[in-house]
């Protein structure tokens, strides 16, 4: 399992591990075997992943065997009407994770992770019928990026090789907490989130339905949303394509 037997002997029930040489996506090669009725708690990574995707389709930089790009399988007994909260669990879980190993990691809303303004991990969320599976992109020990990458890892902050085991094993630890957290207790989550929440305070641009706004983000609501105050008023942002700063 290329190192990663200990971790998979440490993880809280019911998540295990499932170890790939070579995949496409792990979230669709997870999705197929949800479908299938695999049980809740499977992690699937890829040692190397081929056509990994960010958020709206964006490609996810991937080096083999520098980052950790993995799945995991989710069956939530919350109404599906919380699922979407899973975004921002999962970024706290991954944060968290990661300041083991650095200082303050950030929470991009709604699923990016940074690390001193840096991308250092990326989250994307695909709900099915009875399952959400949850992919995690994080960049470990990798030293160069694209030059169109505004990007950092663990070994850049930290200056020193992180093992990936040591970092998969405290994301899902946190994972599992944050994830049945998402009704009544998202509260105690949405605490961690605010904290760590890099847009507050700046102006963004972004577009909502079709229609590009400008405005200042005063913070996050207690279901998650983005508050933004859009001339004079205050609005609750659910969904928004990319948030792009342009000033602190």
């Amino acid at each position: 399992m290329n190192g990663f037997a200990e971790a998979a002997a440490l993880m809280p029930d019911p998540f295990r591990i499932l170890w790939k040489e070579d995949i496409g996506s792990t979230n669709d090669e997870l999705r197929a075997l949800a479908e299938k009725g695999t049980a809740e708690g499977l992690v699937l990574i890829a040692e190397n992943q081929t056509a990994g995707r960010g958020r709206r389709g964006a490609e996810w930089f991937s080096p083999a065997g520098e980052g950790l790009a993995f799945s995991v399988l989710l069956k939530p007994t919350a109404s599906k009407d919380f699922w979407s909260r899973l975004s921002l669990a999962t970024g706290l879980a991954v944060a968290e994770a990661v300041e083991k190993f650095v200082p303050l990691a950030e929470i991009k809303w709604p699923n990016d992770v940074l690390v001193n303004g840096r991308k250092i991990a990326g989250i994307l969320v695909e709900a099915g019928k009875d399952f959400v599976i949850v992919g995690i992109g994080i960049n470990i020990n990798s030293m160069d990026f694209p030059g169109e990458l505004t990007a950092t890892s663990l070994a850049i902050e930290s200056g020193q090789e992180v093992e990936r085991p040591a970092v998969l094993l405290e994301v899902v630890k946190r994972l599992s907490i944050h994830a049945d957290r998402i009704d009544q207790s998202f509260e105690n989550t949405m605490d961690g989130v605010r904290q760590r929440c890099w847009l507050t305070g700046k102006l963004v641009r972004f577009t909502c339905s079709g229609v590009g706004k400008t405005g200042l983000v005063k913070g996050l609501g207690s279901g998650g949303e983005l508050l933004v105050e859009i001339g004079g008023k205050l609005e609750r942002i659910v969904q928004a394509d990319e948030v792009r700063i342009l000033s602190e």
